[in-house]
């Protein structure tokens, strides 16, 4: 490295190009994912040349992998912060308003979102090993947020109640354009206060009953194809899950993969439409076999996280929404939003009969889609105690909230 290009690289002229290509990176991740994104891409979000951006970053997956560490430093820093609050109830509310406050920005046009993280398992080694590091650093300091635990039930709990807290922040982006700025403040107590309290009406006890939810309208073969590509999809992010991994799982050829399937973009709008269908069957499932508003809740949820739990899982998660056209991830975005209402009704219909608290039933809604979304990631976590335990505990979080641990009593 020559004598000039060392004194550039600390200007602020050259922090301030590096930082634009990042920023331009992380929206080319969120939209394409780490695998699509390219340099050319990047190069015209910013008004450059493919040159110039190498210039900066050799490889693209040294600029991947800068957004990713970007991401995990700005979760840093904004965990710090929470921290400084003198009770685990303050620290969590801190979190979420400097959540909400980023959003916010974001909206207004002051500041770029950062890159999500749905494409660090996909990534290379090192790289690959150095970002997992990170990340399992930030939820490590999220659990902190509770407290040192007393014992290892606990440090379970703790860890269930900073992956759904961890979780719904990632899930802002999903929903929260549906409002307008000056309402944010509204929404961030609205969830704050289901996080404080949960949806537990007074007399509510956990007492589910898993609900039936079968793939009787797909061929054995069809199903089983999917349930792989799912997992795949889940732990590699849409780009990482090749069509010869995926043949590799169910040790068939590739092209029996284009006997199910015409196209990879099919195959993902596919899992996602299983993964829907059997939210929506388990939501059907618990208005017919009747009881409560509260008995149809618990019964949903904890079918829907044993399906994310066990073997015969999973549900496919939000992460490979960046690797669909724009029109085909607004078509699964839409659906999930219709998903979120089915439940919004449910509780709605819960608190008018007395055995839901009354919260704001939108709110809660999307708060339920995030943890059922997301539950995949604790399948190791699960893995620890009987699953019964795992679904009550992790279900548990929303249920009754981050605050409360009657329900493992």
């Amino acid at each position: 490295m020559t004598a000039t290009v060392t004194r550039e690289r600390g200007t602020k002229r050259f922090q301030a190009k590096r930082d634009a290509i990042l920023a331009a990176a992380a929206e080319a991740i969120n939209d394409q994912s780490a695998k699509g994104m390219t340099f050319a891409d990047v190069a015209a979000r910013v008004g450059l040349n493919t040159t110039s951006v190498t210039y900066y970053f050799r490889r693209k997956e040294d600029l991947a992998s800068a957004c990713f560490e970007h991401t995990i430093d700005q979760l840093g820093a904004m965990l710090d912060d929470a921290m400084e609050e003198p009770t685990p109830e303050r620290r969590v509310a801190r979190y979420l308003a400097i959540n909400f406050q980023r959003m916010g920005r974001i909206a207004r046009g002051e500041e770029t979102a950062f890159a999500i993280l749905s494409d660090l398992r996909a990534m290379d080694e090192p790289i690959k090993g150095k970002l997992l590091t990170g990340w399992q650093r930030v939820f490590r300091n999220t659990r902190a947020l509770w407290g040192e635990p007393t014992d290892r039930t606990a440090k379970d709990l703790n860890g269930a109640r900073a992956h759904v807290l961890l979780e719904n922040t990632f899930w802002l982006s999903i929903w929260l354009t549906r409002y307008d700025v000056d309402e944010y403040d509204r929404v961030e107590s609205r969830l704050m206060d289901v996080f404080r309290h949960g949806l537990a009406g007074r007399a509510a006890r956990w007492t589910p009953h898993l609900l039936e939810v079968d793939d009787s309208d797909q061929e054995p073969g069809r199903a089983a194809f999917l349930t792989a590509a799912t997992r795949l999809i889940n732990e590699l992010g849409y780009r990482g899950a090749s069509v010869q991994k995926i043949a590799s799982e169910l040790n068939v050829t590739k092209g029996s993969f284009y006997h199910h399937l015409d196209a990879k973009d099919e195959l993902v709008t596919e899992c996602y439409r299983r993964s829907f269908d059997r939210i929506a069957a388990a939501q059907a499932s618990a208005h017919s076999a009747g009881g409560t508003y509260w008995q149809m809740l618990e019964n949903v949820m904890a079918t829907l996280l044993d399906i994310q739990f066990s073997e015969r899982g999973p549900l496919l998660r939000t992460t490979a929404l960046s690797g669909l056209p724009p029109r085909d991830r607004q078509t699964m975005i839409d659906r999930s939003n219709r998903l979120a209402r089915r439940f919004a009704g449910m509780i709605s219909d819960g608190i008018a009969e007395g055995s839901i608290r009354a919260v704001d039933p939108l709110v809660a809604s999307q708060a339920l889609m995030a943890i059922q979304n997301a539950a995949f990631d604790m399948r190791k976590w699960a893995s620890t105690m009987p699953r019964e335990r795992a679904v009550a505990m992790y279900a548990s979080t929303l249920m009754f909230g981050l605050f409360d641990d009657r329900v493992i009593a």
